[in-house]
């Protein structure tokens, strides 16, 4: 740390991104949760040498392709979604805009959360998931600080019913839900239906895990036109040109193609079903999954420590959170079928090892 670092940073945790090798190319990657799948066609169509020479001018601030498609994709109108650079940069900006009253999320839950609070100085409420890893609505009913709720919910893969996402905004209307879709296209129902019957949801998605499109850093958020112009006041005081010009053309042609869409996440969530069959068959714990990832642990057994150093040592990329409640789990990306039968041939090796 420099001496010119503000002192209010100092005690700053920042988030930690799952490991990116670049030099290790037959290592199996199953710990970042992205798509094993190229991006559409379409996307690598619209990416053409005319588009690339005109990265010497400034992009769209509004994003207007990109915006237009997601739109229409959710049967909305251009006026409720707003696009950014990745989720993440609009999930900061929910935290920066949203949060007078603080901030209330999970304790298991997407690890950014914590870091925006820490580093914008919103007070956080953390309300403890149950023994099984689920969020009980009714716990939130007295908070009054904005409510992030990631659903599915990371790392454990678990989904909150449509139901239960009313629920709580019927606790409180005056109290802003946040309500994180990152892995919503893999098996859980998005809360888009609500919007027009509630004005305190807000929905953020990413085009990092469903669209193939994670190196093109896409996120958006979809609300009431208040609460969108909210967040492009956040964006343009910010950064008016935070989507480069080949992200919207790549992020519009990916929500064009539905067809592809549909045909990779449909594929990713029977090669989740098959995997997680096999991994209980070994006897792991494995909650339900609707995401692109599988959490797994075998407490009686072993650590996720020794787990995860063990799949590393054979080539296997997981993700280990070494936090009291996660210790014993690891969070597996759903890859190729051959990826998966690989990972499950190393960890039939572990468990005979350990007998």
């Amino acid at each position: 740390m420099s001496r010119f670092l503000n002192e209010k940073y100092s005690s700053l945790k920042p988030y930690v991104p799952g490991e990116q090798p670049q030099d290790m190319p037959r290592l199996i990657k199953l710990n970042t949760n992205e798509s094993p799948f190229p991006p559409s066609k379409k996307v690598l169509e619209v990416i053409t040498p005319e588009q690339s020479s005109r990265l010497r001018l400034y992009s769209d601030p509004e994003c207007r392709p990109l915006t237009d498609m997601i739109a229409k994709f959710y049967k909305v109108m251009p006026s409720n979604v707003i696009t950014g650079n990745g989720s993440d940069e609009i999930l900061s900006f929910c935290f920066q805009a949203f949060c007078p009253n603080g901030a209330v999320f999970a304790d298991i839950t997407y690890g950014f959360y914590k870091v925006f609070a820490q580093f914008y100085g919103i007070d956080a409420q953390i309300i403890p998931l149950r023994d099984d890893f689920t969020i009980e609505v009714d716990d939130y009913a007295q908070a009054t600080g904005t409510v992030f709720i990631a659903n599915p919910n990371a790392p454990t893969g678990i989904a909150l019913t449509l139901d239960k996402i009313e629920r709580l905004l019927k606790q409180n209307p005056e109290r802003l839900v946040i309500v994180d879709e990152a892995y919503v296209d893999f098996g859980a129902q998005s809360a888009v239906e609500l919007l027009p019957y509630y004005s305190n949801l807000l929905i953020v998605q990413t085009f990092s895990k469903s669209r193939s499109l994670a190196g093109a850093r896409l996120g958006f958020a979809i609300g009431s036109d208040e609460l969108i112009a909210d967040l492009n006041k956040m964006k343009f005081s910010f950064n008016p040109y935070n989507v480069n010009r080949l992200s919207i053309l790549a992020g519009a042609a990916a929500m064009a193609d539905v067809k592809y869409f549909d045909s990779c996440r449909k594929e990713i969530m029977a090669i989740r079903e098959y995997t997680v069959a096999q991994l209980k068959c070994l006897g792991f714990t494995v909650p339900n999954s609707s995401t692109n990832f599988i959490f797994a642990g075998y407490p009686e057994r072993f650590s996720g420590q020794a787990y995860y150093d063990f799949l590393r040592s054979r080539g296997i990329l997981v993700r280990h959170f070494g936090e009291p409640r996660t210790t014993d789990f690891v969070r597996i990306t759903v890859g190729l079928r051959s990826d998966m039968d690989e990972f499950l041939s190393v960890t039939s090796e572990f468990l005979e090892g350990i007998e």
